[in-house]
């Protein structure tokens, strides 16, 4: 004899609903799991891609020191000596050895080149002393002046008046193949070509002075 029970299974709450649930939540599993997966993978990659991006210059400044780099010991030249008379200041240009298709001309420098002898040279940077404008020469009063803050050289580069407290910065140059070659790797400045100088006092050999 089967007995009935007195309460039947309310709808939704049998032992086949129960089993379905389960399976249910089996197949939505791994759905889950996956895409948090994914999104936890795909948040280290763009941490990982930002924190390259930073440490790259980090890097890049940490070992210029100590990387060999081309272009600070590039010669470039401005032309054949004929084109710098003896006694005569002439404005020349180069190109920055560190020029890229972009730049059209404002990788142009300019400088000038005074000839003082058959191979004497002085290459001055067209830049003042002072704040860095561009000076002019004048042959009638053989200056360089500045238009900013009215700073004036002598022929010689050295400082006659105005703001600057030194005179033009110059750079290194060499004759190769009848051409006049500079240093372009660095513009010239005190952090490359600054120099101590010992002056000893009359009387004294022991104790001496420094200008830079």
């Amino acid at each position: 004899m089967v007995e009935q029970s007195d309460s039947p299974n309310k709808p939704g709450t049998g032992p086949e609903i129960g089993v379905a649930t389960e399976q249910a939540s089996d197949r939505e599993g791994p759905r889950i799991v996956s895409r948090r997966w994914m999104l936890l993978k795909a948040g280290m990659a763009l941490n990982g891609l930002v924190g390259l991006a930073l440490a790259v210059p980090i890097v890049r400044y940490l070992f210029a020191p100590v990387r060999k780099d081309s272009y600070y010991k590039s010669w470039v030249t401005l032309g054949a000596l004929e084109q710098f008379p003896v006694g005569q200041t002439r404005l020349a240009s180069y190109k920055t050895p560190w020029t890229r298709p972009w730049d059209g001309e404002t990788d142009d420098v300019a400088c000038y080149v005074r000839r003082e002898g058959s191979r004497q040279f002085t290459v001055f940077a067209i830049n003042c002393a002072h704040l860095g404008c561009p000076v002019r020469w004048f042959p009638q009063s053989q200056l360089f002046m500045c238009p900013c803050h009215g700073g004036v050289y002598y022929a010689d580069g050295s400082r006659a008046s105005g703001p600057p407290e030194r005179g033009l910065f110059t750079y290194d140059y060499k004759i190769t193949g009848g051409q006049l070659q500079i240093d372009a790797g660095q513009m010239p400045s005190l952090a490359n070509s600054a120099k101590l100088v010992q002056i000893a006092r009359p009387g004294n050999d022991g104790d001496s002075e420094c200008r830079g």
